[in-house]
């Protein structure tokens, strides 16, 4: 088997970004009582998306492997379930 080349950065859209910016525009209003401009705001999405995306994506990841594991454990019971009785 060959080696496995890395995904590529986790990017958001263009409609992602500006939905987040103010996400985190509003925020900052109404949890802090403070006007954040444009590029602060930029700066703190960039961030997010550098460092807590991949963390999140990673999670996710491993919440998924673990409901498959999960669904493969009951994948012998439920088949043996479908057995018919034999007369």
């Amino acid at each position: 088997m060959g080696r496995r080349t890395a995904l590529p950065q986790i990017k958001l859209s263009d409609a992602q970004k500006a939905k987040l910016n103010s996400e985190i525009k509003s925020f900052y209003l109404d949890e802090r009582g403070e006007e954040i401009g444009m590029i602060e705001q930029m700066q703190l999405l960039d961030l997010f998306e550098q460092k807590l995306a991949p963390v999140v994506y990673n999670k996710a990841l491993d919440d998924a492997k673990r409901w498959f594991a999960q669904m493969m454990e009951n994948l012998d019971s439920d088949f043996y379930a479908l057995y018919k009785e034999e007369g």
